[in-house]
């Protein structure tokens, strides 16, 4: 690497989906990553994918949602140390990966688990803030219930 290339980290995207005021999360295991613990949809932008494109291959992989929708880009941006990620811990240059985080609403609450959870579970916006990990999935969930509460609103004060 010359001295003025910078390594690429590759960023992370969540996808947390809702319907009906709840929001899926997915229990991860033999993934070498956050093992026993929930998440949202996630994964990683593959060489050569857009974001949305990584999204819809996450969601199909992770939970069987084969979909065609609109994606709610949050505002929320934030770090992950390279550490927690068992194919960025030897790399050198960076020291963290940046999530992004998306949502969507699903019209019915179908899901087929993959290999990479042991269960799911349909938890409320508290629950669900309470059972994640990371802050910045945390504040990316508040952002979420923020705006769907103004929309919401916005309909109720016409």
């Amino acid at each position: 690497m010359t001295k003025h290339e910078r390594p690429k980290a590759t960023p992370a995207v969540y996808l947390f989906l809702i319907k009906e005021g709840q929001v899926l999360l997915l229990l991860r295991k033999n993934t070498g990553y956050n093992d026993g613990q929930y998440s949202a949809i996630a994964g990683h932008i593959e060489k050569h994918e857009g974001v949305i494109e990584a999204l819809k291959k996450e969601a199909f992989e992770e939970a069987g949602i084969d979909f065609a929708c609109e994606f709610i880009k949050l505002d929320t941006v934030s770090f992950i140390p390279k550490d927690i990620f068992r194919d960025h811990r030897d790399k050198k240059g960076f020291w963290v990966i940046p999530e992004y985080c998306f949502a969507v609403e699903l019209k019915d609450k179908s899901i087929r688990l993959s290999s990479e959870h042991k269960a799911v579970k349909w938890v409320s916006y508290n629950k669900a803030i309470e059972l994640l990990r990371y802050d910045g999935n945390k504040t990316a969930l508040w952002e979420l219930r923020q705006r769907l509460g103004q929309y919401i609103s916005s309909f109720l004060d016409k």
